[in-house]
């Protein structure tokens, strides 16, 4: 991913999290999002969250499970900055969630309309797939 793209999509995150701050759903730092499989949830991504995500993410033990998120510590993120949409938007909040679902839309949307203008695939799937092809690949 080149520098001007990476601007971009980091400048979508910027703001996604406007608007969900501005609809303010209600987060209990629970760690339930991250934890996939005991809550059942699935983190889908695009190459270009990945692409951002793996630049700043700090490291993570492989092969990554699709049971809960490699970059959770104590119910903590330690890839706040580079998260990709689904962290920005999905929230537990039963209130919130019509609003994180057309969030989502209208951002996912964005990202690939960045990925067709700047040339590149898009690809969307599970964060786990990302991450262990990321790893096979390196050996």
């Amino acid at each position: 991913m080149d520098a001007n793209l990476r601007r971009q999509v980091l400048e979508l995150y910027r703001e996604v999290d406007r608007a969900v701050a501005e609809a303010g759903p209600v987060c209990l730092a629970s760690g339930r999002c991250c934890r996939f499989k005991e809550y059942d949830h699935v983190l889908f991504v695009s190459n270009l969250e990945v692409d951002v995500l793996l630049a700043d993410a700090p490291p993570y033990q492989p092969p990554v499970s699709a049971d809960f998120c490699p970059f959770q510590k104590e119910n903590l993120c330690t890839a706040r900055e580079p998260r990709p949409l689904g962290c920005r938007i999905f929230f537990c909040d039963p209130n919130y969630q019509e609003t994180g679902n057309r969030l989502t839309e209208e951002y996912l949307n964005r990202l690939k309309q960045l990925a067709q203008a700047n040339g590149m695939e898009w690809r969307y799937a599970p964060l786990h797939e990302f991450l262990n092809q990321q790893t096979a690949e390196k050996t």
